[in-house]
């Protein structure tokens, strides 16, 4: 038998749940790894890049991640660029919302088990 106050609770973990759910249907594309800029010099020794203080080349944009366990490097456009900075966002979006969702199931998942509820 479940009293009131324990039903409010798993009723309020329920919903709290589904939000976060829902936040995560929504959140789009991912993709993991980071972007940075890169700059470079040239293999011209009049160039600027070469002078005193240099003016580097660039930026170049660079996407890098962790894929079947070997590091992986690419070149990117602008517009890809962007678009990579997005995913990654979405992508840490998702893992904070994954991570709340556990704290919510792990303490629903205490009030069934402590008070042997049916669900």
């Amino acid at each position: 038998m479940v009293n009131k106050r324990t039903a409010a609770r798993l009723d309020n973990y329920e919903r709290r749940y589904r939000a976060l759910a829902h936040q995560l249907a929504d959140i789009g594309y991912i993709a993991a790894g980071s972007v940075a800029p890169r700059y470079n010099r040239c293999g011209k020794t009049n160039c600027a890049c070469h002078a005193d203080p240099p003016r580097l080349h660039g930026p170049y944009w660079h996407w890098t991640a962790k894929v079947d366990g070997k590091t992986v490097n690419r070149r990117l456009s602008p517009r890809e660029a962007e678009l990579y900075n997005e995913w990654i966002t979405n992508d840490r979006r998702a893992r904070a919302l994954l991570a709340h969702m556990r704290e919510l199931a792990a303490k629903a998942t205490g009030l069934i088990l402590q008070g042997d509820i049916n669900q």
